[in-house]
């Protein structure tokens, strides 16, 4: 049975506080904290996060789920408990540690905890999970999705990322000049090649409209490079060196950190390449890339999350599946920043076309979401 859980305003604390205190004579002056907003919000409910092993500072993937649920913990008046991981081997026990915590409910950030997430969540039928990027119902490989979780204390967060990176491959098809454009990521995880199976068909789409040859280099569709992880390591730099000595002068990493790798190799070669970013603007969240960033293509992760958490505090927590999309912006793509006078200033009006296209089903977008 769902546990249920009252949030109570600073205001209605504050008063009932002087109503009793009156009652007894004269209360005492009241403390403000810093915002001047008098007491503090009291609650029994305890929102909890723990990442995959990139990390909260990832400035990508497991950031936006963080901050999701800090502001949707600040919002509620209660301190989020959170626990990273360092490896796969953390996700069992981190959330059993939360649990031991008496989270109330628990955002595990990312595919690679699918598997942790849904044993936790049928040992703890009370607690309410948030899981991001995994449909919670299609095995350990989340390609099956057929819109209800194994376990029904999880809401899946989903996100079809194809529909946004085909718009960042349209782009990337259209600003090359060698006429090669390349992709790598962490992990072949569907929710990493969904970036670039969606950069692969907009590429592909941008050639065969405008007639100009362009290839994809680093995937095909089901095969690719991949680092074998998702940290910023000399495998990342390395893979994305192999990918940019192919002559490519757009490059997209997929897989959190692991774009630093590309930057380091975007620099080592001296020559004008162009990057894309995932998840989150990268120029935004990391100043240090906004040289190289072209654009990035984004999850509205942090808007999903912060609902949920948000949703779970108030005691109206809905199950069913979010998926974002073009449609609904919970995917999309970041501007051009700094490549605003390098890119065909045609360019934005062709990628609004393409996304009333997308959405309208009149272009179709591949990919495991549908």
């Amino acid at each position: 049975m769902k546990k249920s859980r009252k949030v109570v305003s600073s205001g209605l604390v504050a008063l009932l506080a002087a109503a009793t205190l009156a009652a007894c004579g004269d209360a005492p002056e009241e403390e403000t904290n810093g915002s001047g907003s008098g007491s503090e919000a009291a609650s029994d409910f305890q929102p909890c996060i723990v990442s995959d092993a990139g990390g909260f500072d990832d400035k990508s993937f497991n950031q936006l789920g963080y901050e999701g649920a800090k502001q949707a913990a600040d919002e509620l008046g209660v301190e989020l408990t959170e626990v990273e991981s360092n490896s796969e081997n953390d996700y069992g026990p981190n959330l059993e540690s939360l649990v031991g915590e008496g989270c109330d409910v628990i955002v595990t950030v990312g595919f690679a905890l699918a598997a942790a997430t849904k044993e936790s969540a049928a040992a703890n039928p009370d607690i309410e999970y948030v899981l991001i990027d995994d449909s919670a119902d299609g095995g350990e490989d989340g390609q099956t999705f057929d819109g209800e979780a194994d376990q029904p204390n999880i809401k899946p967060l989903l996100y079809n990322t194809a529909e946004a990176a085909f718009l960042a491959g349209y782009a990337a098809a259209d600003y090359t000049t060698t006429g090669k454009v390349g992709t790598y990521g962490g992990m072949p995880f569907p929710t990493v090649t969904i970036f670039m199976d969606g950069f692969k068909q907009g590429a592909e789409y941008y050639a065969e409209e405008n007639g100009k040859d362009v290839e994809v280099v680093g995937w095909n569709g089901k095969n690719g490079s991949f680092t074998g992880g998702f940290e910023a390591n000399e495998a990342a730099t390395s893979t994305a060196k192999q990918i940019l000595d192919q002559d490519v002068d757009v490059i997209l990493p997929v897989g959190g950190p692991i774009y630093q790798g590309a930057i380091t190799a975007i620099q080592d070669s001296g020559k004008d390449i162009a990057m894309i970013g995932v998840d989150a603007d990268l120029y935004e969240t990391d100043p240090s890339t906004q040289d190289y960033v072209m654009t990035s293509i984004l999850k509205g992760m942090k808007v999903s999350t912060y609902e949920a958490v948000l949703a779970a505090g108030n005691d109206e927590f809905d199950f069913s599946p979010y998926i974002g999309t073009l449609e609904n912006d919970g995917v999309g793509i970041a501007p051009f920043h700094n490549f605003e006078d390098k890119v065909n200033p045609d360019l934005a009006a062709q990628l609004d076309e393409v996304k009333a296209g997308i959405i309208d089903g009149s272009i179709t977008v591949e990919s495991y979401l549908g």
